[in-house]
């Protein structure tokens, strides 16, 4: 028989691998320590106890206090509560209806200010961005109103890895007391991060990003700002997030955090240099081939192209043949045939926003993993465009 294929994932931005140091730290919750953490006993009080450190250990490694941590299901439904619960509430207390938000936004945070526009009459304003994804902090300051509900700007971009000034768009907020809300699901991987020195309001995090369990995240919310539960029942979260805590998942996510941030500069610096060498390779090697996103301040394990002339997703599964999985964009968004809205945004074409490709990284790749898709990615990409 054939040796079979060696398969490489290249798509971390879209999930990682649980580590096995994560998972040891949670086997104990799920059937000894199973308790309910509302529950008055014994049970309840060591699962409270669990869950009270997770929350302490996230609020450190971020410079917040423990009780500004809210956990929830994930990144998704932290965009979710940050955007509508601080709409809602600052429409209630202050008559605000003006959302400030990126074009390049993920989805979870684009669809809730379309929501609140379309269903309950909040006013968008999309802030413009450059060629490269990112948001002018001038462009912030001028667009800012009394009435502005909320800013929301996404730190570290989804689909093409562009950092953004989180720290000068913070203090602008500030400064005028306008709530600023970043979505952190890819930044918290990969970025150190401070909410104190960034001036952030609202921080949304997912676990399954930087190598802890899926289904569990966290919002950050700043002691001060109102916002409305979209989950009611009990008193959960200081009353921002009712239902049973998730205990083994909690865990998780904390340790998960932990070893992140603290592996943060050796992690980066690895993934910084192979991320460099496969980035000239592709461009090197690929004929009408263009980087997407900031060529430098970009996530260190992230990547991502347009080719002339290519369909991303016939390229994808050209790649998935050929042993190597990739994305098109947002993993929220594979398998569509729209053209990628932050690409748009960016200023391309929808032919050429169609033939995108992202390649993101993770603590397993090696050079020599991104030397066999160098391999492969020329010929693919010429296949592809004989069949287009």
């Amino acid at each position: 028989m054939m040796e079979q294929k060696k398969r490489i994932y290249l798509d971390y931005a879209a999930s990682t691998p649980m580590d096995e140091r994560v998972i040891q730290i949670m086997l104990p919750y799920f059937a000894q320590i199973f308790g309910n953490s509302s529950s008055v006993h014994f049970g309840g009080q060591a699962a409270e106890a669990a869950i009270e450190q997770a929350r302490k250990t996230i609020a450190g490694l971020i410079n917040a206090d423990p009780e500004e941590i809210i956990f929830t299901s994930g990144g998704t439904e932290s965009d979710n509560l940050a955007i509508k619960g601080v709409a809602f509430a600052r429409r209630r207390d202050k008559g605000c209806n003006h959302l400030l938000i990126s074009p390049v936004e993920h989805p979870a945070v684009l669809q809730s200010a379309r929501q609140l526009s379309e269903v309950f009459g909040f006013e968008i304003e999309y802030l413009p961005v450059d060629s490269f994804g990112r948001v002018d902090p001038s462009e912030v300051a001028v667009r800012l109103r009394p009435d502005t509900a909320l800013v929301s700007v996404i730190y570290g971009n989804n689909e093409i890895g562009t950092i953004n000034d989180i720290a000068s768009i913070g203090n602008l907020c500030r400064a005028k007391g306008i709530p600023f809300h970043t979505d952190a699901v890819q930044a918290a991987a990969h970025l150190p991060i401070d909410v104190v020195r960034e001036s952030i309001d609202l921080l949304s995090i997912g676990s399954h990003k930087f190598y802890g369990p899926k289904g569990v995240g966290v919002l950050y919310v700043r002691k001060g700002i109102h916002i409305l539960p979209m989950i009611t029942g009990g008193a959960h979260e200081n009353n921002l997030r009712a239902g049973t805590h998730n205990t083994p998942y909690i865990v998780g996510l904390a340790e998960a955090f932990r070893l992140t941030q603290t592996e943060l500069a050796q992690r980066s610096a690895c993934m910084t240099l192979i991320r460099d060498m496969l980035i000239k390779g592709v461009l090197e090697k690929v004929s009408g081939a263009h980087l997407t996103g900031h060529p430098s301040e970009r996530l260190p394990n992230h990547a991502s192209f347009v080719f002339e002339g290519v369909d991303g997703n016939t390229l994808l599964m050209m790649l998935d043949v050929a042993g190597f999985a990739c994305s098109s964009g947002s993993a929220c968004k594979s398998g569509t045939p729209k053209p990628s809205e932050v690409l748009l945004a960016i200023g391309l074409s929808p032919g050429l926003a169609l033939g995108s490709l992202r390649v993101t990284l993770g603590v397993d790749t090696s050079e020599e993993d991104i030397q066999s898709f160098l391999g492969v990615l020329p010929s693919l990409v010429e296949k592809c465009r004989s069949l287009c």
